[in-house]
């Protein structure tokens, strides 16, 4: 039998994170995974961007038009199985009414002070991994074809800019300078305080590199196998069985595994996701992101090459891949942007872990000693990450938190 201080069950760029903030603290820390590489799964297909700018949580829409937009399936940044609506109806309705005035006030006095800490959190990770050629500190560029919704978005960035945030507004003339391959939209809006990575894939092994240069240790195990016995937790590794004191559920939407038979009842939800890629044109490139705000789908320049990635969709978690959604976008992609051929075989799908408020959960499991969660970080894993790792550090080691860990609390449902 092996034995360790703590072991974080999956490694994705949250776990990772937590992992390397626990190793920091002098703990010994293993890091276990189905995969034998890090971030393969949520963590690999996501748009890259550490979004310092995205103050808001991504909302579900009161908008009447919207609402009936995504009842027929005809939005295309959202679509949903209809037959998936037993299971997952519950879900989204508690995501809508957490959605309203008073939830969304909540949800963002919480979620403002771990954005404003992301770029800060990831800085010093990057630096001792060697990464820091994997960031580009572009920004990225939200983009409208309507004037109306030009309008409504210029609006937002002013409300931005008045939280110290970095937002230019870009006529059609002033968004072509930046980005001149375009086909010209109505205009846009350029966040400045964002920075994006052109390979999440390599980030994770970066900063799993660095955990095992400090001495850390990466299994292959099965989270499912966790037991707590009178002196701390028993998990089986494909090496032998390890003991640890504390173990820390960071498995994105897999967390369920560990912590219903354990009798917990969080609302833990999923929003499925795809992306493809295709071959850049060497004379004509993008060089930033791009969300298309209209259409619902954002374009990265990547290290493979340009990522198209959808919005959302709402299915159970494990059901079959149905990527109607780039069927969709890729048409107005291409009126959009100069792409090549499609890269990958088929698109690639990943399911993005949220609570009906947008927060992650953070911090000790109610009811059971030495078990700790940091899961459901929604739309930003890949931002939130280091930060999310740090405050759980912090809480596992008795240190004061940076801020206060009672919003994200397991119990707050």
């Amino acid at each position: 039998m092996q034995k360790a201080d703590a072991a974080v069950l999956g490694a994705g760029i949250v776990g990772l994170s937590a992992a390397l903030h626990l190793q920091a603290r002098g703990r010994d820390v293993v890091l276990i995974d189905r995969h034998a590489a890090p971030g393969r799964e949520t963590s690999f297909g996501n748009a890259g961007l550490i979004e310092r700018s995205s103050i808001f949580p991504y909302f579900f829409p009161h908008s009447a038009s919207k609402l009936i937009r995504y009842a027929f399936n005809l939005a295309p940044e959202a679509h949903y199985h209809l037959s998936a609506l037993p299971t997952i109806f519950p879900w989204l309705w508690r995501y809508f009414c957490e959605s309203g005035p008073s939830g969304a006030a909540r949800s963002f006095a919480a979620f403002k002070p771990l954005i404003e800490q992301c770029l800060a959190e990831h800085g010093p990770l990057a630096v001792a991994a060697g990464a820091q050629d994997l960031f580009r500190p572009s920004g990225w560029l939200k983009i409208f074809h309507l004037s109306s919704t030009f309008d409504v978005g210029a609006r937002e960035a002013e409300k931005l800019k008045g939280f110290g945030l970095s937002v230019d507004i870009l006529t059609t003339r002033e968004l072509l300078n930046r980005e001149p391959h375009l086909t010209p939209p109505c205009g846009a809006l350029h966040f400045l305080d964002t920075a994006s990575v052109i390979d999440p894939a390599a980030l994770s092994q970066a900063y799993l590199d660095l955990f095992l240069s400090r001495g850390g240790r990466f299994m292959a195990g099965d989270a499912r196998t966790l037991e707590q016995d009178m002196r701390g937790w028993r998990l089986k590794t494909t090496q032998e069985q390890l003991f640890v004191n504390d173990a820390v559920v960071a498995l994105g939407p897999w967390s369920d595994y560990v912590y219903r038979p354990l009798s917990y009842r969080i609302p833990l939800g999923v929003k499925r996701g795809y992306h493809m890629h295709y071959a850049p044109d060497k004379d004509r490139q993008i060089f930033h992101p791009i969300l298309d705000a209209d259409h619902g789908f954002l374009l990265a320049p990547m290290a493979r090459g340009v990522r198209l990635t959808t919005g959302a969709e709402f299915a159970d978690r494990d059901a079959p891949s149905t990527p109607v959604q780039i069927d969709r976008c890729e048409p107005l992609a291409r009126q959009l942007a100069p792409l090549g051929d499609r890269i990958d075989q088929t698109p690639w799908m990943g399911a993005r872990p949220c609570l009906p408020d947008m927060l992650p959960v953070i911090g000790p499991a109610p009811a059971h000693k030495g078990l700790w969660f940091n899961f459901g970080h929604a739309h930003h894993g890949l931002t939130l990450g280091p930060v999310t790792g740090r405050l759980l550090a912090e809480l596992m080691t008795g240190e004061n938190p940076f801020i206060d860990p009672r919003p994200y609390r397991a119990d707050r449902f």
